[in-house]
């Protein structure tokens, strides 16, 4: 396939730049799928009329956010490319699934607990009442992309575990009549555990991105308290922002 690409040289924006946004922006929208090969250095170079420092510079910026590889004797070839998550009220599946990244989940915890004091306090329920935990390893492209840890309140519907690896939590919330209101959410980052780095196929202290969100539905009563961790070389967050009037 040959990529539409060009560059405007009227522009105040670097001529790299311009070329490494299209690149990524094909990666994003699947023209350029994983395992697929780039193309000779030279070749790009000469079809844009750019010099081969400025192609170069272009590739190593996406070699460095991690879509890109080169492999000795085959080429720079795409890895996957970065799920960028809007800042709303919307799954992980649904986001990958919008974004065509083919995902997968894997069910690794469906039972039920006893609440701590975070946990109780998060569904606003009493401390060491049944609460429903589930654990999922979310896949994109077969590559693990997050992990998955979720509390519900008791009996609030069916947590199947064929249909949570089926379907996203959400989608299922919907399908039993519960309306998503809002949430309250937290995002930051640390070193992963020995446990999450093997469940992520990431090294052991390599920074995760985190979320923390509980979610409450059209009647004010809270239906999901989540934590999750994602790699941060596949997903990141989108945020808006306004100036206040």
């Amino acid at each position: 396939m040959t990529l539409e690409l060009s560059v405007d040289r009227s522009s105040p924006v670097p001529l790299y730049f311009q070329l490494s946004q299209q690149l990524e922006a094909a990666i994003e929208h699947g023209t350029l799928t994983p395992g697929s090969l780039l193309g000779n250095e030279i070749e790009l170079a000469a079809r844009l009329g750019l010099s081969r420092p400025t192609v170069r510079q272009a590739i190593q910026s996406l070699v460095d956010k991690g879509l890109l590889v080169r492999r000795r004797g085959v080429g720079t070839q795409v890895v996957h490319s970065q799920v960028k998550r809007p800042l709303e009220l919307s799954s992980l599946y649904d986001d990958l699934e919008a974004a065509g990244q083919r995902p997968a989940t894997r069910v690794l915890v469906n039972t039920v607990v006893s609440a701590t004091a975070e946990i109780a306090a998060a569904l606003g329920v009493a401390e060491g009442s049944d609460v429903h935990q589930v654990e999922r390893l979310r896949l994109a492209h077969g590559e693990p992309m997050a992990y998955l840890c979720n509390y519900l309140p008791p009996a609030l519907l069916d947590l199947d575990t064929a249909q949570l690896e089926a379907s996203g939590l959400y989608r299922m919330m919907r399908a039993a009549g519960i309306t998503l209101h809002s949430a309250r959410q937290s995002i930051g980052a640390r070193a992963a555990t020995a446990e999450e780095a093997e469940r992520l196929a990431e090294q052991a202290g390599a920074p995760l991105l985190t979320m923390q969100r509980v979610t409450f539905d059209d009647t004010g009563r809270a239906v999901e308290y989540g934590t999750h961790t994602y790699r941060p070389t596949r997903y990141s967050f989108e945020f808006q922002l306004l100036v206040r009037p």
